[in-house]
Order: structure tokens, then C-alpha cells, then sequence
């Protein structure tokens, strides 16, 4: 059948998996590595590149909307947190950078976050199938926030419409009680043990080689997670179990929008979210259709974490966060509401994703020129040139 087919046409005969175990505890136990793979890599990334200090010295040469959008990207991939980078952001307008300048920021952290998605569809290299269709559902992300880029940075420059709308309605919203759900992560607390004990024994190593062999240490884990999950799902993933699947992902593209939202909700983090759906797609259990609502959701959800901390804040500080908040919010909902309705948008992500998974299921050096040059390679170029130049 065609790559968002059901079936996949390679017979699955061994079963590593096949240990006495129900296939949903196997499935459970191969998620939880991928998520403290998903989570060691971030922190590796982190300790690196120096976490929010890091991502604040990146900003300080962002002088002008685009260099502020690719620094975005830069500062999101090498920290792996969109949630910090966008902390990072709301203390630099406290502390005097331009909202106008912040914005393009938010749209570039946005971007930045998707790289993680992008990393665990690697996991499936070895099958051209499995991998063709997990690097299209982790790419359909990226080319949906990129496009929101070319729409809404040029008219943002223009005529400020976010900055705007979201500085009236801050100043209604301050002063509200402190709503922070940031206590409130069963996927954290549940990752957070493991995670701790193995940065624990690698703080013997220096900054750089102790956060590169966590950044290993976890592409390894979602490696071997990601090969299995797709063995177990295609066993596990039959009857009722599909069906449900699919009527909570998507037979209809609100629910889509509405499960993303509700799940990254609950987990803080869209990178964790959209990372989830990948094996799904590489299994054949979802198709690229499905599976773009989820991530748009994932986008809108990410913005609520930090709007309601936001309200936590006091005194003048707290208009200026709720008014990066509600940008962040707003941006996020516009462009979902576009892409969701308007069916020119909606095809472009899914045909630009199926376009650069064909070419990286044929050769892989198109998926790892791509990893590189749009999170790395340009941002980086644009990050040395400002150093140089400012």
C-alpha cells in the first residue's frame, strides 16, 4: 500500500519483544525510554550550550526581526526547551529588549522546538518505510511552523497586529490569581529520577564532554525505543485498539487539534507530544493527515504553561509577561485556525513533508543536510556574522 497506508509490507517474523509480558506493557516500557531519551537529550543540549544563560547571550545580538526569529531557532535547539527560551525572552523585555524585537523570538523558538520530533524519526533509519513515513510526520511540524513564519513575520513588521492586541487584553488579565500549573507534570515527575541519576554520574566529565555523552547517551536510547516501538505497535495496534487510536488522533481534524492541545497540556512539553505520534506514523497506524491536526494542537497547547505563570507575577513585570504570553498564544491560534480552514494552507506542510520524506527515505543524507542546515548551520551563520559585526 502507499507510503500513509495501513499496511506495511515488510513481514515482521522476529519478535524481540516477546518476553511473557502483555503488549501494552512492552508498549509502555518502550515509550517511557523514548521519553527519557527525549528528555537526556535536552538536557544534554542544555548543559552545553548553558542552558538560559546560554540562550540569553544568544538574544543579546538580536538587533532586528529576522536576526531575532533565526536566533530563536538557534537558541530552542540547542537548549531543547521552548518553554525556557520563551522564559529567557520574557526577562529580556523586563529588562528593556523591545517586545517588537521579542516576538520574532517567540516565532523562532516555536521552530526551534521541533527539532526533537525531527531527532526520534532517525530512530527508524533502518527500514526505508518506517523511516519515510516517521520523517514526514516529524517534518510536517517543522514546514507548519516555518510557513507561519512567512505569513505572520511580514505583517507583524508591518502593522504589529500580536503586539497589539495581546498588550490590550495583558492589561486586563493582570492582576488575576496566580494559575500556574507548573507543579502539575506526571510526565516529568515520572522521567525525573532516571534522569537525575544519570546526570549525577556524569558530572565527573566537564560541561562539554558530560552533556555530549547525555546527548549520545539519549539518541541511543530513542534509536533503540523507536525500532521496537514499531515491531510492537504494528502487533499491538489492531481491532479496538487502532480504532481508538484513530478516533483520538483524528477522524475529524478539531479532535485532531483538541487531543494535541490536551496532551501537551498535561505533559508541558510539544516536543514530548509530537514526538509520541512519530513511531505511530512510522508503524502505519497513522497517516501524515492524521497526525497534523495533533501537532497543530501541540503548538497551542505549549502557550498555556506559560500564560498561566505568567500570571504569577506582580507589578509591572506581569503585563509584560502575560503581554510575550498571550503573542505566543495568539500566534499559535491564528496560525491553526488558518491552517486548519483555509485548504491551500492545509495542503502545504502535509505536500512539503511528503516531498522532503521521499527524499530522505531514498537517501538519508537529504534528512541529516536538513537536521543540520535549518537548525544549526543557518542559525549559527547568522548568530557569527551578528558576533562579527554588531
Amino acid at each position: 500500500m502507499g507510503v500513509f497506508g495501513m499496511d506495511d509490507p515488510e513481514k515482521e517474523t522476529n519478535k524481540p519483544w516477546s518476553l511473557k509480558l502483555p503488549l501494552w506493557m512492552v508498549l509502555a516500557l518502550l515509550v517511557y525510554v523514548l521519553l527519557l531519551g527525549v528528555s537526556l537529550v535536552g538536557a544534554g543540549f542544555k548543559w552545553v550550550s548553558g542552558g538560559a544563560e546560554g540562550a540569553a547571550a544568544i538574544f543579546g545580538f538580536a538587533n532586528h526581526p529576522l536576526a531575532g526569529v533565526i536566533l530563536g531557532v538557534l537558541a530552542t535547539a540547542l537548549v531543547q526547551s521552548s518553554s525556557t527560551v520563551t522564559s529567557v525572552i520574557v526577562g529580556l523585555v523586563a529588562g528593556g529588549v523591545p517586545v517588537s524585537i521579542a516576538i520574532p523570538m517567540i516565532m523562532g523558538a516555536n521552530m526551534g522546538t521541533t527539532i526533537t520530533n525531527t531527532i526520534v524519526s532517525l530512530g527508524a533509519i533502518g527500514n526505508d518505510l518506517s523511516f519515510k513515513r516517521s520523517f514526514q510526520a516529524a517534518t510536517v511540524h517543522d514546514f507548519f511552523n516555518l510557513y507561519c513564519i512567512f505569513i505572520f513575520l511580514p505583517i507583524e513588521i508591518l502593522f504589529h497586529p500580536l503586539e497589539r492586541i495581546a498588550g490590550i487584553v495583558s492589561i486586563y488579565l493582570s492582576g488575576s490569581t496566580d494559575s500556574s500549573i507548573s507543579g502539575f507534570n506526571l510526565i516529568g515527575g515520572a522521567i525525573k529520577p532516571p534522569s537525575e541519576a544519570i546526570l549525577e554520574m556524569l558530572a565527573i566529565f566537564s560541561d562539554g564532554i558530560g552533556g555530549s555523552i547525555t546527548i549520545l547517551l539519549g539518541i541511543a536510547l530513542i534509536i533503540y525505543s523507536v525500532i521496537y516501538l514499531g515491531k510492537v505497535l504494528r502487533s499491538a495496534m489492531t481491532g479496538k485498539a487502532k480504532e481508538l487510536v484513530e478516533n483520538a488522533v483524528g477522524k475529524r481534524q478539531e479532535i485532531g487539534v483538541l487531543s494535541g492541545g490536551l496532551v501537551t497540556i498535561l505533559v508541558q512539553s510539544s516536543s514530548t507530544t509530537t514526538s509520541l505520534v512519530v513511531p505511530l506514523a512510522g508503524a502505519g497506524v497513522l497517516t501524515l493527515r492524521q497526525i497534523f491536526p495533533f501537532t497543530m494542537g501541540a503548538n497551542i497547547g505549549t502557550t498555556v504553561t506559560a500564560l498561566l505563570a505568567a500570571t504569577s507575577l506582580g507589578g509591572e513585570l506581569q503585563v509584560l509577561a502575560l503581554q510575550i504570553a498571550l503573542v505566543h498564544l495568539f500566534y499559535n491560534l491564528f496560525g491553526v485556525l488558518m491552517f486548519l480552514y483555509i485548504p491551500v494552507l492545509t495542503r502545504m506542510p502535509i505536500k512539503s513533508a511528503t516531498w522532503l520524506g521521499e527524499l530522505a527515505g531514498s537517501n538519508r543524507l537529504w534528512a541529516f543536510g536538513y537536521l543540520f542546515a535549518l537548525f544549526f548551520l543557518l542559525p549559527g551563520s547568522v548568530f557569527l556574522g551578528q558576533m562579527l559585526f554588531k
